[in-house]
């Protein structure tokens, strides 16, 4: 997909949770809309825009919209199962960010958005912020080896486990660390693979993770 290309009429799904690209987004769908749209978006295999709440609940009302972040990522639907009737239980992937331009607000409730894709993130470059990609990394695979131990079904992270990419690294230890949401947020939305390395690493040191 060129930078360039402006996304039209993106179906949006606002959530208390932030997306990371190659990131895993288990739902369970039962709103009408967001059924309708699931339903389009594996008939046309195309994608919906995850957002974070800024403000308003996930189910919205007339006197309490739902407002997103500017930043989200496009999610593509990789699983999709009939748990009850009404029911679905998906799983989604994080592709790549995108900049919301303008959103509008369907019959049915459906947020839909116009919006421009986010170039992946600027290479890592100085022997500092390698050595502190190399640090994040240990501790990136020691814990997808715990948790593997734990419950091998059940991995948070989608195979294959790119250790040696800055930017797969960092977005996946900003989804474990117990973050607070906002912070994951402001991660996410940077485009710089070695400053969300520095702050990963900053964190850890902090919580004496390193």
């Amino acid at each position: 997909m060129p930078t360039s290309s402006v996304l039209a009429d993106l179906p949006l799904f606002p959530l208390h949770t932030v997306l990371f690209p190659d990131g895993l987004l288990p739902l369970k769908i039962f709103e009408a809309r967001y059924l309708d749209m699931v339903r389009e978006c594996l008939r046309e295999e195309v994608p919906f825009g995850v957002l974070m709440l800024k403000s308003g609940g996930e189910v919205a009302s007339p006197d309490e919209p739902s407002v997103p972040e500017n930043v989200g990522c496009l999610a593509e639907i990789d699983q999709c199962d009939v748990e009850t009737f009404g029911m679905l239980l998906i799983r989604a992937r994080g592709t790549r960010r995108f900049r919301l331009l303008s959103h509008r607000v369907e019959a049915s409730g459906l947020l839909v958005g116009m919006a421009e894709p986010i170039p992946d993130d600027i290479p890592l470059e100085g022997s500092d912020r390698l050595a502190k990609f190399g640090a994040c990394a240990e501790v990136l695979e020691r814990i997808i080896s715990t948790i593997r131990e734990r419950d091998a079904d059940n991995l948070p992270f989608a195979e294959p486990f790119r250790l040696d990419d800055p930017a797969w690294v960092s977005n996946r230890l900003a989804e474990v660390l117990p973050i607070a949401l906002r912070a994951r947020q402001k991660l996410m939305e940077l485009e710089d693979a070695g400053a969300r390395i520095d702050v990963v690493h900053h964190y850890m040191q902090q919580h004496q993770l390193l």
